[in-house]
């Protein structure tokens, strides 16, 4: 996945993936093309090519550095330094507030998974495990301390993460509630779907 070096070639760059993802969520990745998307920055079609080989690239790079991005912002949470209610509680915040600042990306990490090629799937999915991985190693601290209560780690963390990320799907900043008071109301469902209370002293 090359791309032009330089300022004013790491701006086209930058310019280009905005414009993708913008693209790919209001479209679908099937509906766009390389020349709409160069057509949008403002280069000439055969210039896109310098920066993406082609739109399967594009894709593909927009979904693993946004994985990699994810992982990255909640390594530097420092989850395992907190207790496993603690890091919990950190782990819906965390989702919740990264998710709902990048709901295109969310878009079509979940619905252009089925476009990605074999090889680029198998980097996305793998990135993808590593953060349930994140989730499961919370859950099965606390069900090993007997804080937890957990029928099976990773059916609850897919239904954890599930619940969370539909926020992005129907959360509105000048909706009824507050961001703060739906953090609130999910910490509080998610702890209480492992048998416990947010406010509990660990």
């Amino acid at each position: 996945m090359a791309r032009t070096t330089g300022s004013n070639g790491e701006e086209t760059a930058r310019r280009i993936d905005e414009v993708a993802l913008k693209l790919f969520a209001q479209k679908g990745y099937a509906a766009v093309s390389m020349r709409e998307i160069a057509r949008e920055v403002g280069v000439q079609a055969g210039a896109l090519y310098n920066y993406s080989p082609n739109k399967q690239d594009l894709l593909a790079r927009l979904m693993i550095e946004h994985m990699e991005a994810l992982l990255s912002a909640w390594d530097a949470q420092n989850p395992s330094l907190l207790s496993p209610l603690d890091a919990l509680k950190a782990f819906v915040l965390f989702h919740i507030r990264y998710h709902v600042e990048r709901p295109d990306h969310v878009f079509i990490s979940y619905m252009e998974l089925r476009n990605l090629e074999a090889e680029n799937f198998a980097k996305v999915e793998e990135l993808r495990r590593q953060y349930e991985a994140a989730l499961k190693a919370i859950l099965k601290r606390g069900s090993i301390d007997h804080l937890f209560n957990i029928a099976d780690v990773h059916v609850t963390a897919m239904a954890i993460l599930a619940q969370l990320t539909g926020v992005t799907t129907w959360y509105r900043a000048k909706g009824r509630l507050s961001q703060s008071k739906i953090e609130e109301i999910y910490t509080q469902l998610v702890c209480q779907s492992v048998g416990a209370q947010p406010s509990e002293e660990v």
